[in-house]
């Protein structure tokens, strides 16, 4: 049986964009309201997010599809298993995974999902530049996955754009101190909406 849950919190970005460092301070700001769960994609607690993190490790077309099915898989996954099960629900990495796909589907699809899978007004979407994204994956020092390269980045972000119509978008290249205060801010606005506060 599910709990009341408040807030269904989710956070988006291009790679090395700070979301699971704002997911954590997020998490951080609710814990003395009551239980929240984070699910970061791909998670490696079950074999779709294990596979997924594995072909973005690799390169072609055949581990783009097999990484972008099991990442699906996982994060309805995520949906079934946690979804209402906590006061506060944060989802990292949810449904902009359709900004990789072509374009003449991208947008098409979106709307699809956010048809089918839930949605809110606590959505976040953290815009970085191609040129701090790169820079911030380069210093984490991690095995470089498929869409992390300069041209990957700058097309991925201009295909979010596409779809951002429901989203707040926090512009991200700054100290993650400066985005958390932008989103806090927020998500104050609508916690007192919300009658939250």
């Amino acid at each position: 049986m599910g709990v009341l849950m408040k807030r269904f919190i989710v956070i988006e970005g291009c790679d090395g964009s700070g979301k699971d460092t704002q997911a954590r301070l997020i998490k951080e700001k609710y814990e003395s309201e009551g239980s929240v769960i984070i699910r970061s994609h791909p998670e490696s607690d079950n074999r779709y997010g294990r596979k997924s993190k594995e072909c973005l490790e690799g390169s072609g077309t055949f581990k783009f599809i097999i990484a972008t099915l099991c990442y699906g898989i996982d994060a309805i996954r995520s949906i079934i298993k946690y979804y209402k099960k906590a006061d506060t629900v944060i989802i990292v990495r949810y449904t902009l995974a359709v900004a990789y796909l072509p374009n003449l589907i991208s947008k098409p699809i979106y709307k699809i999902v956010c048809f089918l899978l839930p949605v809110s007004e606590y959505m976040f979407y953290l815009d970085i530049s191609p040129e701090e994204s790169l820079e911030r994956i380069k210093k984490r020092g991690e095995d470089e996955e498929m869409f992390e390269n300069y041209d990957a980045l700058v097309k991925t972000r201009k295909k979010a754009e596409a779809v951002l119509y429901n989203w707040n978008v926090i512009p991200a290249d700054e100290p993650s101190d400066i985005v958390f205060s932008k989103i806090e801010k927020i998500l104050d606005e609508l916690d007192s909406k919300n009658n939250l506060k």
